[in-house]
């Protein structure tokens, strides 16, 4: 059985690479979230920010609630964000964000000299102020060779020395959302009750253009996005949904990256030739492509987070993982879980530990079908005149 809950609707390895500016200045329609005595907006101040962010795309996505909490706090001071490669696409789409500064430093090793190269190219931008949002002993590395002033972060990993401005009491903030938005607030600021949402702006001529250039015609298209990090959060029907979406008139576009391209042609072969694989290297492909969907049915992954900072429809399905702890600041407009009563449920693993894969099978690809043509017809009224 089927629970759905309505709660709204490759690159270069050089380094230090720049991105191109950005335009600036306010923050459209901002949360007022400085509404106590202990935080006021300082204009006065115009010293630029970094913030080291997480890299994972859903993450990065998630990291620019920081962004418009710190365009709030201090509105003339530029906000630099430190991006890979692979995320770099997202900036361009950050209103608030003036530069993404390209560091594609390995995962698995320390990479000095790499470190150093950064380093070198932060401290020629003269910031004030480093937010380094990862815990890890790594990520702080390069801002401190920078010499940049104030280097924000929580305790983690012995970074004595590194960061200099810490905080405590991470492990009390139950959401990914408040640890990474606390560091924009002055330390012991009272967390607001709200945190403004992530934004994605995309220019309707800029999907329109591209929906042109891969021969995806003008009629409504259903996103979807089957990948994920870990086998364990990834919804078994797919390709039964999107033949019932064809058979309803639908487009379809599987969406992903490079790892879900034999996932993206099974859904091919079982929805029908009316079903397109726009799986590929690039993320701005996926950017474009939610934003000029429709819908965008997706599990818990950086695409879903996407879709829903882009303003799109967002269907999420969850299985191991928590929708309080991991669905998108910007909402849903449905979460789809199962009914069943699983006891290992939410388990929060890469790979289903019971060997059944229940959280996620019992599932239905109907169910979900006709939940997306509901969010179909809310959409519609809500545009309605």
């Amino acid at each position: 059985m089927t629970h759905v809950v309505k709660i709204g609707t490759g690159f270069s390895n050089a380094l230090p690479l720049l991105r191109e500016p950005l335009p600036t200045g306010p923050d459209p329609d901002p949360r007022q979230i400085m509404n106590n005595n202990s935080i006021h907006p300082d204009p006065a101040d115009v010293r630029p920010i970094l913030i080291v962010p997480y890299m994972w795309i859903g993450d990065f996505v998630r990291g620019h609630t920081v962004v418009r909490v710190l365009r709030e706090r201090w509105p003339n001071r530029p906000v630099d964000v430190l991006t890979t490669s692979l995320c770099a696409p997202l900036v361009d789409y950050m209103p608030g964000v003036r530069k993404g500064i390209l560091a594609d430093l390995p995962r698995g090793r320390l990479a000095i000299g790499r470190q150093r190269a950064l380093a070198a190219e932060l401290r020629q931008r003269g910031y004030g102020t480093a937010l380094v949002l990862p815990r890890t002993w790594k990520a702080a590395i390069a801002p401190a060779l920078a010499g940049i002033p104030e280097r924000v972060g929580f305790v983690g990993e012995a970074r004595f020395g590194l960061i200099n401005h810490w905080r405590w009491g991470e492990k009390a903030l139950p959401r990914f959302i408040d640890k990474n938005a606390a560091l924009a607030l002055p330390d012991g600021a009272p967390l607001p009750p709200e945190w403004p949402e992530p934004q994605l702006r995309v220019p309707a001529e800029e999907a329109g253009r591209w929906r042109q250039a891969n021969g995806l015609g003008t009629g409504r298209a259903i996103a979807l996005a089957p990948g994920s990090m870990g086998e364990s959060k990834r919804w078994t029907y797919y390709g039964e949904a999107a033949r019932l979406l064809i058979d309803r008139g639908f487009d379809v576009w599987v969406i992903g990256g490079p790892g879900e391209k034999a996932l993206a042609q099974e859904i091919v072969a079982t929805g029908g030739p009316r079903v397109r694989d726009l799986t590929g290297n690039d993320l701005r492909n996926g950017i474009l492509a939610m934003a000029s969907a429709s819908v965008a049915i997706s599990n818990d992954s950086g695409l879903m987070h996407i879709a829903a900072a882009i303003g799109t429809p967002t269907m999420g399905i969850f299985g191991p993982t928590s929708p309080y702890l991991w669905a998108p600041l910007n909402g849903l407009a449905a979460t789809v879980q199962t009914t069943t009563q699983l006891a290992c449920q939410p388990c929060q693993r890469t790979i289903c530990t019971q060997n059944d894969h229940r959280c996620m099978r019992d599932i239905s690809a109907a169910s979900v079908v006709e939940t997306a043509e509901h969010v179909l017809a809310a959409a519609s009224r809500s545009r309605a005149p």
